[in-house]
């Protein structure tokens, strides 16, 4: 016996993929009040979900294939949550029927559900022989393994093209601090210089004026002698 995709695939997975199915179905559109609107009065925000529209179809459309004939309050009770009551306990509510109801509106305006009213049965709706047909047909994405290597290899050459681009850069900070290191050898070897250059000519300096006081004293004793004499 052959399992449908439906069960096969797990549910996120699936409902994913048929809900990228379900936007190209003109029929399935979002509503401007779908960004106003919370999912039910246990929510304190509307959905910031992306394509939460489309994934909430795609959800219905599935609970619909599973449990084959499904009314509004059994799927309001199916999308419901416990509302927080602060200091109380939690309270189960149910889901809001607007969302649910215009969604499979749509679904039925694009042949994909059909009202089932007939007296003695469950009242609700059902899939048609093409939403069977449509549901079916999602198969499961297998991915390849050649892309995987690929990604792999792209991912290692981006890693050894980083640590090149280090390694180079490593390189020339060592430069850079070795030319530096160099430079400040050479000036403080230049002020050393200077350094003992000032001193050397301050200390010809002292010994000129050393000599210079001594003739003057020998100068003046001179003078001395002759005015005594």
């Amino acid at each position: 016996m052959k399992i449908s995709s439906v069960y096969k695939i797990p549910a996120d997975k699936y409902n994913q993929q048929l809900a990228s199915a379900l936007k190209q179905i003109p029929e399935f559109k979002e509503p401007e009040w779908a960004m106003f609107v919370k999912t039910g009065v246990a929510k304190i925000k509307p959905p910031q979900e992306k394509d939460f529209w489309y994934k909430r179809a795609a959800s219905i459309l599935r609970q619909i294939y599973i449990h084959k004939i499904v009314g509004v309050s059994k799927l309001r009770t199916r999308y419901g949550s416990k509302k927080n009551r602060g200091m109380r306990p939690e309270k189960f509510r149910k889901a809001s029927g607007k969302i649910i109801r215009t969604i499979l509106q749509q679904a039925e305006a694009a042949g994909l559900l059909e009202k089932q009213i007939e007296p003695g049965k469950r009242a609700g709706r059902k899939l048609t022989s093409n939403g069977k047909e449509f549901l079916e047909g999602i198969k499961e994405r297998k991915e390849e393994s050649t892309p995987k290597i690929e990604i792999k290899e792209n991912k290692i050459e981006k890693i050894e093209k980083i640590e090149k681009e280090l390694a180079k850069e490593i390189a020339e900070t060592e430069e850079k601090v070795e030319e530096h290191e160099i430079t400040q050898k050479q000036a403080d070897e230049e002020i050393k210089q200077e350094v003992k250059d000032d001193l050397s000519s301050l200390e010809k300096k002292t010994s000129s004026n050393k000599e210079e006081t001594r003739l003057e004293k020998l100068k003046g004793g001179l003078k001395e002698k002759i005015d005594v004499s």
